[in-house]
């Protein structure tokens, strides 16, 4: 029966393949909005959510690979830690581009207002223009942030990465002492054998010589009690 720890970390690895998935899908829906910034804006406030509820819980799976007994269970963690949280970075750098190419569609229709338009386009493109300052800023605050959060991920990944080599080292060096081990079981084995053998060999020569002496003094006996036989 599985352990309330695996439990936990199947549900945690559900829920971390769960928001990268909805994550792909909120990033094709910017890549594909024609508008309004409104609707713009609100793709990307749901993005930066869920990708806070994504990191959270890569934190807690890496979290959980410190909890596990087994060393080879916390490097296996450990290795799928690293891996969601590059393709974390791989949504971060996708939400980025499809940012700029939902910001470019809106520069080619504000262009094709300004061929084809007239006053009420003027006055759209001015309101539109207006809303494409305030979608650039809250751009390039988003690409800033994704910045200092790409900045962070690396960071836990270079910790993850020494982490493994560390726990890659402690178990090449057990694997050595093992080794040497087991070679001093048998070298101690083949010595109490070989004792084993000596010493059933000191008992059978010692009965040889009981036997002698005691045939001896039969002899003796025989030839002082009974000289006639």
């Amino acid at each position: 029966m599985a352990s309330a720890v695996d439990v936990h970390v199947r549900i945690c690895g559900q829920e971390i393949i769960k928001y990268d998935l909805e994550i792909k899908a909120l990033i094709q829906e910017i890549r594909e909005c024609p508008g309004p910034q409104s609707a713009h804006k609100e793709l990307n406030s749901r993005v930066k959510e869920k990708f806070n509820q994504l990191r959270f819980r890569i934190q807690d799976l890496e979290q959980m690979s410190r909890e596990q007994d087994k060393e080879t269970d916390r490097l296996a963690i450990l290795t799928e830690t690293e891996s969601q949280r590059r393709q974390m970075l791989s949504n971060q750098t996708a939400w980025r581009k499809a940012n700029l190419a939902c910001k470019l569609s809106i520069d080619n229709m504000e262009k094709d207002e300004l061929l084809h338009g007239g006053e009420t386009s003027i006055r759209s493109r001015k309101a539109t223009k207006e809303s494409l300052v305030q979608s650039s800023s809250d751009i390039t605050e988003s690409l800033m942030s994704i910045s200092r959060m790409m900045s962070s991920q690396v960071q836990q990944s270079e910790d993850t990465i020494g982490t493994l080599v560390t726990s890659s080292r402690t178990v090449l060096e057990t694997n050595e002492e093992f080794k040497s081990m087991t070679g001093t079981i048998h070298l101690g084995r083949k010595l109490i054998l070989k004792y084993n053998r000596r010493e059933l060999t000191d008992k059978l020569l010692i009965f040889l010589a009981v036997a002698l002496f005691l045939a001896t003094v039969l002899y003796i006996l025989k030839k002082r009690l009974f000289p006639f036989l």
